[in-house]
């Protein structure tokens, strides 16, 4: 029952979940993490998105399994070891379907923006056209993931209604590029072309390059944003300059794991460095201590 229940959490890929967070990012970042009702909000909208973004991961699987049975991590996906048959991931999915229709009428009595719930059907629409043939198109294949992570990132700005700086837009933009590249990157190097169609337009060099330049670019963008006076004003200070360190020494880390034995999934990489995660909760911490 357990090895069941294990295949079918694998399926919706739950440990992806933690790329969702981001919705919490103009909350925490906005300072109202102590105001319940935006919380509570965050916290149905990130359900919310959670399911929504299982139902692609489904679909994914069902539509690339043959795919999958070549690659040598993939082959162990349930699908794909059918250790869960199409017929009840198409169950699964239907089931996914039905939970983000509920979670979205509970936004709508929490009195939600209804705008916000157009950047859940984007996404959904996105992703089902990158698992079709976005996928396959050079450069568009990255394109599609970073559009992933701001979709997130403005979908929990709508649901709380609060505006996104600039700069932070251009962080995690410059951010979602450097591990898309970093994901490609290590793709190249460690899987069978024959596995992913758009491996074959790219080469190591490129993507090394691309890599960095969006590593530079992410750590100038957010120390701007450090040093707005907007930001500045709202927070009554100015000391988030000091964390641009930390975030530096955070994605050295990544780099230097992803360098290694890794695929370059940004969620794997992350749960499997415990430095990684350490700097992440001490530069959580130092964040809560300054914007309060």
């Amino acid at each position: 029952m357990f090895e069941k229940l294990k295949n079918y959490l694998k399926l919706i890929r739950v440990k992806h979940y933690i790329k969702n967070l981001l919705i919490f990012v103009p909350l925490f970042f906005g300072g109202f993490y102590s105001d319940l009702s935006k919380v509570t909000i965050c916290i149905v909208g990130f359900i919310l998105f959670s399911f929504a973004s299982s139902i692609i991961y489904v679909f994914n699987d069902i539509n690339d399994v043959e795919k999958d049975r070549l690659h040598s991590v993939k082959k162990n996906r349930p699908l794909a070891s059918k250790k869960i048959s199409i017929k009840n991931a198409y169950i699964v999915m239907f089931i996914l379907v039905i939970l983000v229709f509920l979670m979205a009428l509970l936004l709508l009595k929490l009195s939600v923006n209804s705008i916000a719930f157009l950047f859940v059907i984007l996404y959904i629409i996105l992703n089902l056209l990158y698992s079709k043939f976005l996928k396959n198109i050079v450069l568009v294949d990255v394109v599609v993931l970073v559009l992933g992570f701001l979709i997130r990132l403005f979908f929990g700005a709508y649901l709380i209604d609060v505006s996104i700086s600039n700069w932070l837009y251009l962080t995690v933009m410059s951010g979602a590029f450097y591990m898309g590249f970093g994901k490609r990157r290590n793709e190249i190097i460690k899987s069978n072309k024959n596995t992913r169609e758009v491996l074959k337009f790219y080469n190591k060099e490129f993507l090394d390059k691309s890599m960095y330049v969006c590593l530079t670019l992410t750590v100038v963008f957010y120390s701007m944003w450090t040093v707005d006076p907007t930001i500045i004003s709202r927070i009554n200070n100015d000391l988030l300059i000091w964390t641009v360190p930390l975030v530096m020494i955070i994605l050295f880390q990544y780099s230097l794991a992803v360098e290694k034995n890794s695929f370059g999934d940004p969620v794997d990489v992350v749960f499997h460095n415990k430095y990684i995660i350490l700097s992440i909760l001490v530069y959580i911490l130092i964040m809560v201590v300054i914007l309060t």
